[in-house]
């Protein structure tokens, strides 16, 4: 039998390895999930704008809110716009296809930045500027992450509360 100290020493220890495991699930989940909540939003704003503008625009609004000039991103450009085309479609008129459509694209965009060795929500934590400040507590931005660009709208860490209350900019909402 583990002497007592032991034994909660493991408990914890078991503890602080789902507590981290489930962080990091949680921010994959989230960063991406926000990710397409403004995609649907941006969209809906397009329905009465013709479907190519629609998307360049889209696209264009997704690159700044990421602080990156859209030709940084050749490798990826074509599954970024297939994505945003299918936003732009469901957004017009949702459906099983459209539905399907998201998916497909969303996997494809999934593969090209895996391909890269990133994540779409390492880029949407790591470059959005709406961005929530406990993504980056559980996974900081790497110090050499190319076409970095600060963040000021991120709000502050408030240190009276649970690290997972520390949001988005309120422009972001």
């Amino acid at each position: 039998m583990p002497h007592f100290v032991d034994e909660l020493q493991q408990q914890a220890d078991a503890a602080i390895a789902r507590m981290q495991a489930a962080a990091l699930e949680a921010r994959h989940a989230h960063a991406r999930a926000e990710l397409m909540r403004h995609m649907v939003a941006t969209a809906r704003k397009m329905q009465d704008v013709p479907r190519p503008q629609a998307i360049d625009t889209v696209v264009s609004e997704w690159m700044a809110a990421w602080h990156l000039d859209r030709a940084a991103w050749p490798h990826v450009a074509q599954e970024m716009e297939a994505l945003t085309a299918a936003f732009v479609d469901d957004c017009r008129g949702a459906s099983n296809t459209t539905d399907s459509h998201l998916r497909a694209a969303c996997a494809s965009l999934d593969a090209a930045l895996a391909r890269e060795g990133t994540t779409i929500s390492d880029q949407m934590a790591w470059r959005s500027q709406c961005a929530h400040r406990w993504w980056e507590l559980v996974a900081p931005t790497p110090l050499d992450l190319p076409g970095a660009k600060p963040r000021p709208a991120m709000p502050a860490l408030d240190i009276t509360a649970p690290f997972w209350a520390a949001g988005c900019p309120d422009f972001c909402v």
